[in-house]
């Protein structure tokens, strides 16, 4: 065989190793998903790239005030980054204040400072299933989320990960955790 035609082949080898890690990475450990509007601001804004860490509720459940990337089930190709809010088997209610309450209790958290203009479905009580979680934007009064009916809460199967890096814009890169 001539140096050339080892050559050609050794580097096919190793042109398709890159292509399947490539493929393994972005179809079961991260992917890149960019925010599309206003839903998640202050936290996150229209055209953040971020990279979704896909592997972490393989193993675990998520936590509440993750935020979240999950299929928008009403439309292809759509995806939804919302922080969570309510866990499996708690009951979620939102008053007329904006208040809103787990297991009757209220709840203390740092995300979403406006008043809630609507608590939606969630007026009455919500008792989330075995694996649903109730989500919101960080952008309440601008957020389609589980307070409405065509989103309601949403199972764990629709999932995609956790909003993990926030890659672009440079300015703003870091652990989508710690932005705040």
């Amino acid at each position: 065989m001539s140096d050339k035609v080892r050559e050609f082949v050794s580097f096919s080898i190793y042109l398709l190793i890159v292509l399947i890690v490539s493929y393994l990475f972005v179809h079961f450990v991260a992917q890149r998903t960019i925010v599309n509007g206003r839903s998640m601001e202050d936290t996150l804004f229209d055209g953040d790239n971020l990279l979704v860490d896909k592997i972490s509720y393989r193993f675990g459940d998520p936590d509440r005030f993750d935020v979240i990337v999950f299929k928008y089930v009403h439309e292809k190709n759509t995806y939804y980054v919302k922080r969570v809010i309510g866990l499996p088997g708690e009951t979620v209610q939102i008053d007329n204040s904006g208040n809103i309450y787990i297991n009757g209790q209220l709840l203390e958290e740092h995300y979403g400072f406006e008043q809630m203009e609507s608590p939606g479905i969630a007026s009455n009580p919500i008792t989330l299933g075995e694996n649903e979680y109730f989500v919101l934007g960080d952008n309440r009064n601008n957020s389609s989320d589980s307070r409405a009916s065509q989103v309601g809460p949403i199972d764990k199967s629709i999932i995609v990960g956790r909003a993990w890096i926030r890659m672009w814009p440079l300015h703003s890169a870091g652990k989508v955790d710690s932005i705040k």
